[in-house]
């Protein structure tokens, strides 16, 4: 075929500060307790590459600055809004008080799978994604307003979680 790659300057991306001057998304994520800097990394750079409004870091994620967040995210954690919580739960309360949809990315016994998912105009949706071996705390998915699912069809039973917020937001993205 012959095609040419796109060189970074024919991209049309934003610059920083128009990123920061852009409508929200209406889409947040949280972090779980994940134990990575490079998982919480690539979070923050599939974030602005779906333009989240922000990521919530809660427990014991790394927050930045940290070189191996810098790393992986290669400047989106200076991009994309902010901020650590101590306790997730006290977050997604504190989150649905403010009239945000909470979603867990997790496997339950009545989660939506994923591709069957659609975003309501004018909701807001705060994506949890959970700790790399536990996934999303019990207590956390009890207060969600609804967990989603990614189909898988090998034989393992889960995905690393980077890689499940970049299926979750590519999807919440495209049925805005």
């Amino acid at each position: 075929m012959g095609d040419r790659k796109l060189l970074n300057i024919e991209l049309g991306r934003l610059r920083p500060e128009e990123y920061r001057e852009q409508l929200p998304s209406g889409v947040v994520i949280v972090l779980d307790n994940i134990r990575s800097a490079h998982n919480v990394g690539s979070a923050f750079r599939t974030g602005d590459a779906f333009r989240a409004d922000r990521v919530y870091l809660c427990g014991i994620c790394a927050t930045p600055p940290s070189a191996e967040i810098h790393k992986v995210a290669l400047g989106a954690e200076q991009t994309v809004p902010w901020e650590h919580a101590d306790d997730t739960l006290a977050l997604v309360r504190r989150l649905r008080a403010e009239g945000w949809t909470v979603v867990c990315a997790e496997q339950t016994e009545h989660a939506v799978p994923l591709q069957d998912f659609r975003r309501e105009p004018g909701r807001r949706y705060a994506v949890v994604f959970g700790n790399e071996v536990d996934g999303v705390r019990q207590d956390v998915v009890d207060e969600a307003d609804l967990c989603v699912e990614i189909p898988q069809y090998g034989t393992k039973h889960s995905l690393n979680v980077s890689v499940s917020v970049g299926i979750v937001l590519w999807q919440l993205a495209g049925r805005a």
